[in-house]
């Protein structure tokens, strides 16, 4: 399989995420065309002036006659669906998906036999909004693209997707299926079940609370306004890691009610929450550079997951 710069790129599913690929990949000049189900969606992207297919298999011919790479960006439950329907009609293309899980996927993937052609993909990006009318070409811009280096990935693979993440103005994560389930449980998964208990709370005070409320309120219940669909969907692929990390949080919630109500003061909780987005600010400000990357060593997937431990980023390949 060779790798090539700029592939023409095949999106199965236009959401948000899905149809924010199709306007960045046009925007950066690259051939682009897509499928979407919903006949609502299909007539907006093609009034758009976007190639939709409103047959899956006709998307299909036309990636292997483009030799695309094929991005799923469908919901998560319906992703098994997909790859049946890639593999029933075969072909040679690269696939990747766009969800938030990567563990479930890449065994659906490698179920349907795709194991040798998949790259697990996901963009950390996104808002409350939802559908073709939330895309943005710009929503790729400066945003983490965890890209899979699981043993099933090929170096042609992971350059392919590598380069179309970074083509949309993304830097690259690499990392493990699972290395990844595990992480987002606490930075993407658990937040959305956070959002959800304290948007509740606040609507629980009344009129008079939502009244009142600020940016904090405002800014901890974003992702609460999200379709909630997303949120289930992400817990019920995720479920042991975000149970870990659920644990954790009411762990520290309960010794915070303990101490308030002991001493009058919250305890640790508030100062060492501090520290650690202090930290976070840190590496969002400036994270390590992966350099020097070379595909054709035989431990390049390692070398990749350990930088991806690091924090350590992709700005070009």
């Amino acid at each position: 399989m060779a790798i090539r710069d700029s592939s023409p790129v095949c999106v199965i599913g236009l959401g948000q995420i899905g149809g924010s690929v199709v306007k960045a990949a046009a925007e950066a000049g690259r051939e682009v065309f897509g499928y979407v189900r919903s006949a609502r969606t299909f007539d907006a992207a093609r009034a758009a002036g976007f190639t939709v297919f409103g047959e899956l298999e006709s998307a299909l011919k036309h990636a292997e006659l483009r030799r695309a790479v094929i991005v799923v960006a469908v919901p998560l439950p319906a992703t098994g669906g997909v790859f049946a329907r890639i593999a029933a009609f075969g072909g040679s293309c690269v696939v990747t998906d766009v969800g938030s899980v990567k563990a479930p996927i890449l065994a659906a993937a490698e179920e349907h036999g795709l194991g040798g052609r998949f790259v697990g993909g996901h963009p950390m990006a996104g808002s409350a909004n939802s559908g073709w009318a939330a895309a943005d070409a710009a929503l790729f811009h400066g945003a983490a693209w965890v890209v899979s280096v699981d043993e099933a990935v090929t170096a042609a693979g992971f350059a392919e997707v590598a380069r179309l993440a970074l083509g949309l103005g993304a830097v690259v994560v690499p990392a493990l299926a699972a290395e990844h389930d595990r992480a987002v449980a606490r930075i993407s998964h658990l937040p959305h079940l956070l959002a959800a208990v304290l948007a509740n709370t606040g609507a629980a005070g009344g009129e008079l609370a939502l009244g009142l409320a600020a940016g904090s309120f405002r800014d901890g219940t974003r992702v609460a306004g999200s379709d909630p669909a997303l949120a289930e969907a992400m817990c019920a692929n995720n479920t042991a890691a975000v149970i870990e990390a659920l644990d954790e949080a009411l762990d520290a919630l309960n010794a915070a009610r303990t101490k308030l109500g002991l001493t009058g003061l919250p305890g640790p909780v508030v100062r060492s929450g501090r520290e650690s987005r202090a930290a976070y600010d840190r590496i969002a400000a400036q994270r390590p550079v992966i350099a020097g990357v070379d595909l054709e060593e035989p431990d390049w997937r390692e070398r990749l997951a350990e930088a991806g431990r690091r924090g350590a980023i992709l700005r070009r390949l």
